[in-house]
């Protein structure tokens, strides 16, 4: 990658952000990160990937007033705004509101159109479906090769079923929207790549919304629906909604599945405890949090535009600069998490950053966590021999997709 250096990946005058993992801890944050978290200040100037010097947040307590103060933008159009990628950037302008781009109000206005849908209630009652789903899998995998790969056989079937029911998206069509959200993540896609990529699928889901117009459903993209019909929505306006819940609702979660798999393999101590307590919710719902703590999938996430000076630690950030609330690095801040690189499942770390802070804090963690819950209570229990099946050397994990995680992870057991 292009922007992989040396340390904390000083190239000029500022570190180059985002700098690599290591190859030897590749589930830690990169090692330039924590350097950065390291200095006498909570946050500072990098260099990204285009030349411009946005700043990051590297402490747990800086991003927490950042990503709560309203004067940060997500609007990705707003001048300052650190663009994630090139093909971002280049689609800036053009970008729809959504509520994934919009602050304040307006945002309120569509977080509000989804938040009946993704109550902590209504996700509950999903769980005895997430758990027969979960043990059909297992099953169907006890049953095929050995070894097999984690991905295919569990990861992202799971997720993908659970995201199609809320949705009501044909599961049937599982291998589409997957490939598509591969593409939508990758830090390296060219504009033309992520244009085609969103065109695709914004009219797959602007044709399921009309379907559900003369025949409605309940689920979420009913509930779309009929707020066009209602003419609280347009079509234009609820297809990129229901985009980023298909895509966001599946690939976080089935990266998590993974990736939690070959860390907890690696960590025989923790996976014994977890397979001793998996009947125990509590014990397991808070081995769920010190893994999410530990991993935070959305690696290179929580970026804003600054549209008012803010003082913080001595600097001031002016209007028209961006910030880069580094996730990984506040869920490894040892100020939170004393000895954040030990890997403990007993630790309380519900107070994470995985899931973001403030308005835009994830929507679908709910659903996350109660399928996090299931899986990592059920396949230690049900695989009790499960292990890797190649050495953690030669596993490819995505440093060049926005949501981190491991391509292929080969199990036997």
């Amino acid at each position: 990658m292009a922007d992989n250096v040396a340390s904390a990946g000083v190239t000029g005058a500022h570190p180059t952000y985002p700098s690599p993992r290591a190859s030897e801890c590749p589930f830690a944050p990169p090692p330039g990160l924590l350097e950065l978290q390291d200095a006498d200040t909570s946050v500072r100037r990098v260099e990204t990937w285009d030349g411009s010097t946005p700043w990051v947040a590297t402490t747990y307590a800086a991003q927490r007033q950042l990503l709560a103060d309203p004067r940060l933008s997500a609007n990705i159009g707003a001048p300052g705004y650190p663009h994630t990628t090139e093909a971002m950037k280049a689609h800036a302008a053009e970008m729809q509101p959504s509520i994934n781009n919009t602050d304040g109000p307006e945002h309120q206005r569509w977080r509000r159109m989804l938040t009946s849908s993704f109550t902590r209630h209504r996700m509950e009652k999903l769980r005895p479906e997430i758990q027969d789903i979960t043990d059909g899998l297992i099953d169907k995998m006890l049953a095929g090769p050995n070894p097999t790969e984690l991905n295919e056989a569990l990861s992202l079937p799971l997720p993908s079923l659970m995201i199609c029911a809320l949705l009501g998206v044909p599961y049937e069509d599982h291998h589409f929207f997957q490939e598509h959200a591969g593409v939508t993540n990758a830090r390296f896609k060219t504009a033309e790549e992520a244009a085609e990529t969103t065109r695709v699928l914004r009219q797959y889901i602007s044709g399921l919304i009309e379907a559900k117009m003369d025949d409605p459903g309940e689920d979420v993209l009913s509930d779309l629906a009929e707020r066009v019909r209602a003419g609280d929505l347009t079509m234009g306006e609820a297809a990129p909604l229901g985009h980023i819940l298909l895509v966001a609702g599946h690939d976080t979660s089935a990266n998590m599945i993974t990736l939690g798999t070959a860390l907890l393999l690696q960590n025989p101590d923790q996976l014994a405890a977890l397979r001793e307590r998996s009947d125990d919710p509590k014990f397991v719902a808070n081995a769920v949090e010190e893994l999410l703590r530990y991993l935070t999938i959305p690696h290179l996430l929580a970026r804003r535009a600054v549209v008012e000076d803010i003082e913080i630690d001595g600097e001031t950030i002016r209007a028209g600069e961006g910030v880069i609330a580094a996730l990984p690095a506040a869920n490894w801040d040892p100020e939170a998490f004393p000895e954040p690189e030990k890997l403990d499942l007993a630790r309380k770390a519900a107070h994470h950053m995985a899931f973001s802070w403030g308005p835009h804090q994830c929507i679908g963690q709910q659903l996350a966590r109660i399928e996090l819950h299931v899986v990592f209570s059920t396949l230690f229990r049900r695989i009790p021999t499960l292990r890797l099946a190649a050495d953690l050397s030669e596993l490819k994990f995505k440093e060049d997709s926005q949501a981190y995680g491991i391509y292929e992870l080969p199990v036997a057991w």
